[in-house]
């Protein structure tokens, strides 16, 4: 999964306030403006791995966090039944050393491995697996996160304390103990109320690093369990060291005060190959871009919600966006080429259950037919060139991150495509955490959406049925991908799930990712490389996932930081400063001229997603 982590607004400081943490420095002349650095908080450890981040943590709650940067943590923190393998993603040990479906698939059993235990010392048993599952299935709160995943569940039964048997209400093909992370059933029974546990202390896990500590918008540090069943990392600890500009993030990994940084731009990973003690890596990403399409949003009762403009309930006028949008020239121009043009929201890198390029629902960029459709639905140019139908003026809202340039970028195209076709954009720029709201409550036209996808699409299959739609006017209660609602992508969904035969269930995919094409609830742009530089001259063995091609960082899976270790001799780099002053967790850019203090502040970016 899942939802574009949109970071938190920067809280407002004064300029006194800022003054006063401020290193006395004298003023330069407009010609030498240059940035004061002051001192970071980033330990000088061998065995801590620093990690640069600015992604926003709604919870750490494994049953309620949607968000990247949490979601990525508690695969680290908490062990599932099944894991996805390094090399391929497929199911491979997880709590489990064994499972066997029987029924046709309708019934499941698994046998936990032997001996396992908690970071806590306490014994893993079936237990735990049933709490955790019951959880998600009987408290509707529970399953926010993964609620669809346990949707097909009818009884979990625990025979002995070794053995886990799920009963589903119908044949299914993807392993049901994939991707639900199992909590300590005596830790998680004691809580008062699971639905609003922050979980962000004294944190019980199973996997090969727990939640140590956490300081909002500062630092997230995570300690190596001693107690993970494949062993114990070969570091200490992992600090995620916040900083509210990717800029910032680039600069602090040449100055050593962060061993690793992800979700680079092209710019800044180009400007980062070849700098000593830096080794940068481009790996085939396992998220999806686009630009998302208000299509009248619903709850699962068919109450609207949110301020989305009528004329994008019609399919003819989403379809004329896609049309007009040159997405060719969008991986070019504002990715230099770093990825590969999507087609749905199943990436390339999945290539059994992505949308084949050639499919015969894929249209390329054409302005002519964009217009043509518009025409043949009523809407008629008006005399500055935008469309009319019954008085209402073709004029959409575009929602963008002022702090993402590739937003900004895209908008730059984007806006004089739409005007070519007779459609009015008016770019809403604004902070990320405004943008999540609006995302969440449908008070938005169009918005830039990512997700990241599971090696088995099934989860994200999901997210677009009936189903997941919200449960509020508010937009909360359901994890939805854009909204889509098609009782046929339904039906589908449910064959795929029960098809044991992976050619027949690829085909079914195959069919849903192009009927969600056609009905055109967003314009998917391209599957980014993602882009990430680390210190070679302090940390070694990075596991890839895939093993050929893939990614360090945001795998599905653990893999990344379990095998790393200290390069052997060497020692805690870092300069103690950084491009900006943090002030209560905010970089805080500070510029002289002529005398002159100027604060920049800047909020952080959007984190490249799970």
């Amino acid at each position: 999964m899942r939802l574009a982590p949109r970071s938190r607004t920067a809280r407002s400081l004064t300029a006194a306030a800022i003054a006063s943490a401020l290193l006395i420095a004298a003023p330069v002349g407009a010609a030498q403006a240059q940035s004061v650095s002051a001192a970071t908080e980033s330990p000088a450890s061998e065995t801590t791995l620093r990690i640069a981040t600015s992604g926003f943590v709604d919870t750490f709650n494994p049953f309620i966090s949607i968000y990247l940067t949490p979601t990525n943590i508690i695969r680290y923190v908490y062990e599932s039944l099944v894991q996805n393998d390094a090399e391929d993603g497929s199911p491979t040990k997880g709590l489990a050393d064994s499972w066997e479906p029987t029924d046709g698939g309708q019934t499941w059993t698994f046998t936990l491995q032997d001996d396992l235990v908690w970071s806590d010392g306490e014994p893993i048993t079936s237990a735990d697996v049933k709490y955790t599952y019951d959880q998600m299935m009987t408290v509707p709160a529970l399953g926010t996160a993964n609620g669809n995943l346990v949707s097909n569940f009818d009884t979990v039964e625990t025979p002995d304390d070794k053995t886990v048997v799920i009963t589903l209400k119908t044949p299914q093909a993807p392993n049901p103990g994939s991707e639900i992370p199992i909590v300590p059933k005596h830790i998680w029974e004691d809580v008062d109320d699971p639905t609003t546990f922050t979980n962000d202390s004294d944190v019980v896990g199973s996997g090969p690093f727990v939640l140590d500590s956490y300081s909002a918008n500062q630092s997230i540090v995570l300690k190596a369990n001693e107690n993970f069943w494949r062993g114990a990392p070969k570091i200490d600890a992992i600090q995620y060291v916040y900083y509210t500009n990717s800029d910032a993030q680039v600069q602090a990994l040449k100055a050593g005060d962060v061993d690793l940084v992800t979700g680079l731009t092209p710019t800044q990973f180009e400007a980062l190959e070849g700098v000593e003690g830096i080794t940068t890596h481009s790996g085939e990403g396992r998220r999806y871009h686009s630009i998302s399409i208000n299509v009248g949003q619903q709850t699962r009762d068919n109450l609207p919600y949110g301020t989305g403009n009528a004329a994008l309930k019609e399919l003819e006028v989403r379809q004329a966006i896609r049309l007009g949008t040159d997405t060719e020239t969008l991986l070019d121009k504002v990715l230099t080429g770093e990825g590969v043009l999507a087609t749905s929201f199943i990436p390339a890198s999945f290539p059994k259950w992505h949308l084949p390029d050639d499919d015969a629902v894929i249209v390329g960029f054409d302005p002519e037919a964009a217009q043509t459709t518009l025409d043949d639905a009523g809407w008629v140019p008006g005399a500055d060139g935008i469309r009319e139908k019954a008085g209402q003026r073709l004029a959409l809202r575009l929602l963008i991150d002022a702090d993402d340039s590739n937003e900004q970028s895209i908008a730059d195209f984007f806006v004089p495509w739409m005007k070519e076709i007779g459609i009015e954009i008016t770019v809403e720029s604004t902070d990320s955490d405004t943008i999540s709201a609006k995302a969440t409550s449908g008070d938005y036209d169009l918005y830039f959406s990512g997700w990241s996808v599971n090696p088995d699409p099934d989860y994200q299959l999901g997210i677009n049925t009936c189903m997941n739609l919200p449960t509020a006017t508010d937009g909360t209660g359901g994890t939805t991908q854009d909204g889509y609602c098609n009782p046929e992508f339904d039906e589908m969904y449910a064959q795929q799930r029960s098809e044991t035969d992976e050619e027949k269930r690829q085909e079914i995919v195959h069919d849903m990712l192009a009927l969600n094409y056609t009905d055109t609830a967003q314009v998917a742009t391209w599957y980014a490389n993602s882009l990430e530089a680390y210190r070679s001259d302090r940390f070694t063995g990075f596991t890839l996932q895939p093993k050929d091609g893939g990614i360090i960082a945001n795998q599905a899976g653990y893999w990344g930081y379990l095998t790393v270790e200290p390069v052997e001799g060497a020692t805690a780099g870092g300069t103690g400063t950084n491009t900006g002053l943090i002030i209560g967790g905010i970089v805080v850019g500070v510029v002289l001229i002529g005398g002159l203090v100027f604060f920049l502040i800047r909020r952080r970016n959007i984190a490249d997603v799970e």
